[in-house]
């Protein structure tokens, strides 16, 4: 497994060596003798316990058997299953293509009551037209070489997106000016994509903020990523998704969004850069 950025995963990984080391230790049973009784070398019950080898489900069915604890194995199989889903490869995600992908997400958007969004590259999934939409998924569907099914993950995300439009919700979302400059499609489809900007301001659930270039920075620019209500964060890197649950570190993502909405301008100064990058479309 890739070792994570997120510090989060790896506490995850460790919680679930060090119930494996407890276990082993309430059985009376050194390394060796566990290693001897599932057949294993010695190497792995350390590699397992020091969480520097993730254990496979059938790992800790084997280990709990050696130890007498066989009512042990589902709850840590449970537990390592979670650790791993914080950090998933986009392969994984979308080998089969990108529709079920919109669509998994579906269920925490419509629980959501209070989305926070920053967007250093691209415009909000949720703000998308579906002619911006086609043009970013087709993108990301020819650079990993997936199944084509972009005109169906267009309309998935089109679907998930109406949670803008219906139900209790409230979205903060800021970008960056230059996601207003990097053309997506044509200029068609960015003249089109910006003017949706302008329109959707003007929905009471949404705030939506542009931060200048020429913004005084006190917050470095940071990858994508996305708050659902005060319980998770999921960010974006090139080859994975890592979802973050711990505390402390959705905490340290909310707090950076606190600090980049110092940063942006809203109401009538966001729709003058908005503007502005229309006009430097013609």
């Amino acid at each position: 497994m890739p070792v994570s950025p997120s510090s989060s995963v790896q506490a995850a990984r460790k919680a679930v060596a060090e119930r494996l080391r407890e276990i082993r230790r309430d059985a009376g049973l050194s390394g060796a003798d566990l290693a001897s009784s599932a057949g294993w070398y010695k190497s792995k019950v350390s590699r397992l316990e020091n969480a520097v080898t993730p254990p496979s489900d059938a790992d800790i069915r084997a280990w709990c058997a050696a130890c007498g604890a066989d009512d042990r194995a589902p709850d840590l199989i449970a537990s390592s299953r979670s650790a791993d889903s914080m950090y998933v490869e986009w392969w994984r995600l979308q080998r089969t293509g990108l529709r079920r992908l919109q669509e998994s997400k579906v269920p925490l958007y419509e629980r959501t009551r209070n989305f926070r969004v920053y967007c250093s590259n691209v415009v909000p999934g949720l703000l998308q037209t579906d002619e911006y939409a086609r043009a970013l998924l087709g993108s990301i569907s020819a650079f990993r070489h997936l199944p084509n099914d972009v005109e169906e993950a267009v309309a998935a995300r089109m679907e998930r997106s109406r949670v803008i439009r219906e139900g209790d919700h409230r979205f903060a979302l800021l970008v960056e000016e230059s996601v207003l400059r990097h053309r997506m499609g044509s200029a068609e489809v960015m003249a089109g994509q910006l003017g949706y900007l302008l329109s959707v301001m003007a929905f009471p659930s949404v705030s939506l903020g542009v931060i200048p270039f020429a913004a005084d920075r006190r917050m470095w620019g940071l990858e994508t990523f996305s708050l659902f209500d005060e319980d998770q964060a999921s960010v974006e890197l090139l080859t994975a998704r890592v979802t973050v649950t711990a505390p402390s570190e959705v905490g340290q993502y909310l707090r950076a969004f606190s600090e980049f909405s110092k940063l942006a301008v809203y109401g009538s100064a966001a729709r003058a850069l908005i503007t502005s990058a229309i006009d430097a479309l013609e």
